[in-house]
């Protein structure tokens, strides 16, 4: 893909969207399956309890319930975003697919408690959907700024994934001053990339 870092945000996330729209059936099946092994390099030795963030995957977003559940298998709690009004993402515990309930927007949230805000401070690691990542961890996601106003919870040392297809881990992409950087991608066949986030900003 070309990685022309001077298109803007906008040009990015509808020639990103036009790609994933032709992928098809069987190919999304394959990487979703393929992350659901590529996961478990994201766990440490010891994984029991220790709580990670992830998301419940919907329309072309990369990765299934079988990435969670890959997760929980090994020990992990896992935190997924559940829907609210305008402002930083609520969470609730993922404790698998029977506990999940219809929300607005056609979107599947567990049915436990809400944790708040404030809970995307306990995860060591946190996997984070988005439309490209770029190797200086720039990521682009869908525009509507949810994790924007809610990484600022999360803890300094925490490692951000941006969860990809393998194409979508680009050369460059733009930045703006609020973005955070991710410091790994997470790919389906290319598996588990750091990121150079510490390479200085344009804005700088």
């Amino acid at each position: 893909m070309d990685s022309g870092g001077q298109r803007d945000k906008q040009w990015w996330r509808t020639e990103l969207l036009a790609r994933r729209a032709a992928v098809t059936p069987e190919a999304r099946t394959a990487e979703a399956a393929a992350l659901a092994r590529s996961v478990r390099a994201l766990l440490g030795a010891s994984t029991s309890a220790e709580w990670i963030g992830g998301y419940i995957p919907v329309g072309t977003e990369p990765g299934s319930l079988a990435m969670l559940d890959a997760l929980r298998a090994a020990g992990a709690r896992v935190l997924v975003p559940v829907t609210g009004p305008p402002g930083p993402l609520d969470w609730a515990e993922y404790t698998g697919a029977e506990a999940l309930r219809r929300a607005r927007y056609g979107l599947l949230e567990p049915d436990g408690p809400r944790l708040g805000p404030k809970a995307l401070g306990w995860p060591r690691v946190v996997l984070i959907p988005a439309l490209a990542v770029d190797r200086r961890g720039v990521r682009l996601g869908r525009g509507a700024g949810y994790y924007d106003r809610s990484l600022p919870a999360a803890r300094p040392d925490a490692r951000l994934v941006a969860v990809v297809r393998d194409e979508e881990l680009v050369d460059r992409l733009p930045e703006q001053p609020h973005d955070r950087r991710m410091s790994w991608a997470l790919l389906p066949f290319g598996g588990l990339c750091e990121l150079d986030a510490d390479e200085p900003r344009a804005d700088r």
